[in-house]
């Protein structure tokens, strides 16, 4: 079985995980009632997506 020589250094660990970091989430404002949602994604506020309205307001 395969053993390391030397202990991994911490410099060299963190380099390994540098991307490893989480990315912030882009948001959009929704073009009918300016909220912000995720892109391609039904407004949660007014239920539009694509400039049609989707979700009707009663059902929301």
């Amino acid at each position: 079985m395969a053993v390391p020589k030397r202990k991994t250094t911490p410099s060299r660990r963190n380099m390994r995980r540098s991307h490893h970091a989480l990315k912030p989430v882009g948001h959009q404002e929704c073009s009918n009632c300016g909220e912000l949602k995720l892109p391609h994604h039904v407004c949660g506020a007014c239920g539009h997506y694509d400039g049609r309205e989707v979700i009707t307001e009663a059902s929301a």
